[in-house]
């Protein structure tokens, strides 16, 4: 555990300030704009539509640039469409609000990569701590991010513009902390064309599972965490509440990370991932029970926990699935599934609030869990070894 890990430890927490309050607001600034009340959460969704969209360009960039030259890219391009963002809200242009979300997921896709460098900038041997310990760095956001968009929500006239402009200058910190980080050299070729095609390793059991299980684990979390600030308010409790609760959710996402590469190298990374899928089934089941604010903190602390461990242990598990010079094109198929996944729930997730309840919000979640709990099994089966012959 290096200088260099830690600074990227306040990247990944600068990164998830902006997502956190990303999510606090634009949803209630969506719902202020919107022409019809389903469209509230169309910036969320822009957001990692965006994401998904920059996730080939992404991987480009990095390969011909390299990590840090890439990662500057992108917190660029996040100051920029923050600023674009607020200019939204200032001229009440709903669909500009959409188009700069979109913008802002280039830098998405870029801090997305953060957990894989992490593993570059550490000791084989440790490289699930790393990992774990870099997603900790999120608990940085989770104390920022929903105190920032409630001590900004009416810094200017317009509602939220101020967090907006507060977050050009978050992403004016990240790329002063990334000017000291001295990242390894990109690996060497040591097979003809980069190595093997990409179909051939997404045709691995291990590859599918870590891609199903990440992006589906992102997905339900997106789903509910989006639609959190919506229910909550339909429920008349106010933002200052919905802030609290995010911020537990957020703490749950990412405390855990100073332990979970733990568990993992005791526990396995299935049985990591077992023990994550349990706890989202937990949230959902507080859920239902009731619509107090006490059932909002309790399940979204749940999920956020829950969510911690099937995705760094999805992440751990994808790392031997690909070689060094293929882990450009394997990371960006990785990236490209948690998007796509997340664009779909950030549309049904104010779709579904909207029209259907929080409730039934949260128990439609139930099939997307059961796919990785099936999968799960699937892989642990096909890795039991073939019985030997008896004498």
């Amino acid at each position: 555990m290096n200088a260099n890990l830690w600074l990227l430890v306040a990247c990944q927490g600068l990164f998830f300030t902006n997502n956190v309050t990303f999510i606090a607001i634009n949803g209630l600034v969506g719902l202020s704009l919107a022409p019809l009340g389903w469209m509230a959460t169309l910036p969320v969704m822009g957001y990692v539509v965006g994401g998904a969209l920059s996730t080939g360009l992404v991987a480009r960039t990095q390969k011909s640039l390299g990590r840090k030259m890439s990662f500057q890219i992108g917190l660029a391009v996040g100051g920029a469409s923050s600023l674009l963002c607020a200019w939204a809200a200032y001229s009440s242009n709903f669909w500009l609000l959409v188009a700069a979300t979109v913008v802002a997921g280039y830098y998405n896709a870029n801090a997305q990569l953060y957990r894989f460098a992490a593993a570059e900038l550490a000791a084989p041997a440790a490289r699930e701590k790393a990992v774990s310990l870099v997603m900790a760095g999120g608990l940085i956001g989770a104390i920022a991010g929903p105190n920032l968009a409630a001590a900004t929500k009416s810094l200017t006239t317009v509602p939220f513009a101020g967090a907006y402009f507060s977050l050009a200058l978050v992403a004016v910190l990240g790329m002063l902390v990334l000017s000291f980080i001295e990242f390894p050299p990109a690996p060497a070729k040591t097979h003809a064309g980069g190595g093997r095609p990409l179909s051939e390793i997404a045709r691995q059991p291990t590859f599918i599972i870590a891609a199903g299980a990440g992006a589906l684990s992102y997905g339900v979390m997106n789903l509910l965490m989006a639609a959190t600030p919506l229910a909550m308010q339909t429920c008349g409790l106010p933002f200052s509440d919905a802030a609290l609760v995010l911020q537990w959710h957020v703490i749950g996402m990412f405390a855990p990370g100073f332990f979970t590469g733990h568990l993992i190298k005791r526990l396995g990374t299935l049985n990591v991932m077992a023990i994550g899928l349990i706890l989202n089934i937990a949230c959902v089941v507080v859920a239902v029970a009731g619509l107090e604010l006490r059932n909002f903190e309790i399940a979204l602390f749940l999920l956020g926990v829950g969510w911690n461990f099937l995705f760094t242990a999805s992440t751990a598990l994808s790392l031997s699935t690909y070689r060094p010079e293929e882990r450009d094109k394997a990371q960006g198929a990785l990236n490209f599934c948690v998007f796509a996944v997340m664009a779909v729930s950030s549309f049904a997730s104010g779709v579904l609030v909207t029209s259907q309840g929080w409730t039934w919000l949260n128990l439609g979640s139930l099939l997307p869990l059961g796919i990785i709990g099936a999968g799960l099994v699937w892989l642990a089966i096909s890795r039991r070894p073939p019985p030997t012959a008896s004498a």
